[in-house]
C-alpha cells in the first residue's frame, strides 16, 4: 500500500472515533500555579484545560471552581482571552480554568460542537473532583460572546448532546457569569453582515436555547452600545420569571467584545470586580475583592431593570 494510501486510511480512521472524556490518571503537579490538561479527545484533536490554582490547593481540597469559554462567533479565538481572568479568580481561592473548544478556523466543525464540548468540559470538572480538588455541586460557567452562549447552553440547551458520555453527571453549571452573550440577533436596524448572520448556522444556533425553571443564576454585562444586548435582556426576563436570580449590568458607551480588549482597561477592572461580588453573594469566594476600583469615577456600571 502507498504512503498515499496509508495517510488516508489514517484521517479516515481519525474522522470515524469518537469524541471521548479524557479522566485525569495521575496527581496533578502545578507548576506556578499552573496544569494544562486534556480534557477532550476528538476527531478533530484533543481539547486543552487550561487550570489555575490557588496558593496552598491540595488535591484534598472542596473548592468552588469555575471555568471560562472564549468568544469568536464559534470560529475563532484562543483561552489566552481569559487567562488573567481565570488567575484572579484563582487567587480569590477558586480553582479556575480557561478551556479550548472546537472553531471553525482550527478544527472546522460547525457551531453545535462547541456548545457539545462546553457540556463535556462542565462533566469534566465533575467527574474529576477529587483530583481537581474541588466540590462538584458548586461549577461556575462563564465566557464572552459565544463563550457565554455555549456555557449558558450547558444549562439552557438540550439539543446539543455530546456522544457517550455518562449523563448521570451533570452539565449544567450552578452559576452562570456571562460577559455579552450571543442569544439572537435584534429584529430591527441591522447591518448587511448581521442581517446574513443572522440567517446562517450561527443565527440559528445562538437562538437555540430555552429557559427552564430550576436553572443556575446568572449575572449579565453588556456595553450599552451593543446590540446583542435585546435578546439578552429577554433571556434574563425569562430567567426571573422562572423564579431564578438574573443580574443585568451596563457600561456606558461600551460596544460588544468591551470587557475582553485588555486586562488593563477600567473597564475590564469593574466588571471582574462585579463578578467577584454576584459570587461572594452566592457563598463562593469571601471577602472583599482585591481588584482595585478605577480611579476615574466615570467607569461605572449600571444596574438594569429588566
Amino acid at each position: 500500500m502507498s504512503r498515499i494510501c496509508v495517510a488516508l486510511a489514517l484521517l479516515c480512521l481519525a474522522a470515524a472515533m469518537p469524541a471521548a472524556l479524557k479522566p485525569i490518571d495521575a496527581d496533578l503537579q502545578p507548576i506556578k500555579n499552573k496544569v494544562v490538561a486534556t480534557y477532550k479527545t476528538t476527531p478533530q484533536g484533543d481539547l486543552k484545560m487550561n487550570l489555575y490554582f490557588p496558593p496552598g490547593w491540595k488535591k484534598g481540597d472542596r473548592r468552588p471552581a469555575i471555568l471560562f469559554f472564549f468568544g469568536g462567533s464559534c470560529a475563532t479565538g484562543s483561552p489566552a482571552q481569559f487567562a488573567g481572568t481565570a488567575a484572579y479568580f484563582a487567587t480569590r481561592g477558586l480553582v479556575a480554568a480557561s478551556a479550548e473548544y472546537r472553531i471553525e478556523s482550527i478544527h472546522h466543525t460547525p457551531p453545535r460542537a462547541c456548545a457539545e464540548d462546553a457540556k463535556s468540559a462542565v462533566r469534566w470538572f465533575r467527574m474529576n473532583a477529587p483530583h481537581l480538588g474541588i466540590d462538584p455541586t458548586r461549577v461556575i460557567a462563564g465566557g464572552g460572546s459565544s463563550g457565554a452562549s455555549i456555557a449558558a447552553f450547558a444549562a439552557y440547551n438540550t439539543t446539543f448532546v455530546p456522544d457517550d458520555e455518562d449523563v448521570s453527571v451533570s452539565s449544567s453549571p450552578d452559576a452562570l457569569v456571562l460577559v455579552n452573550p450571543a442569544f439572537g440577533f435584534p429584529e430591527r436596524n441591522l447591518t448587511a453582515e448581521q442581517a446574513t448572520a443572522a440567517k446562517g448556522p450561527i443565527g440559528a444556533f445562538i437562538t437555540s436555547w430555552k429557559v427552564t425553571k430550576g436553572g443556575p443564576p446568572a449575572i449579565l454585562f453588556f456595553g450599552t452600545e451593543d446590540p446583542l444586548q435585546e435578546k439578552a435582556r429577554d433571556f434574563a426576563r425569562q430567567l426571573a420569571a422562572a423564579g431564578t436570580r438574573a443580574e443585568f449590568y451596563t457600561a456606558e458607551g461600551q460596544t460588544h467584545g468591551f470587557f475582553n480588549r485588555s486586562d488593563s482597561s477600567p473597564w475590564h477592572a469593574v466588571v471582574l470586580r462585579q463578578i467577584d461580588l454576584f459570587l461572594a453573594s452566592l457563598g463562593y469566594v469571601h471577602g472583599d475583592p482585591t481588584i482595585g476600583i478605577p480611579a476615574d469615577r466615570t467607569i461605572a456600571l449600571q444596574k438594569a431593570g429588566l
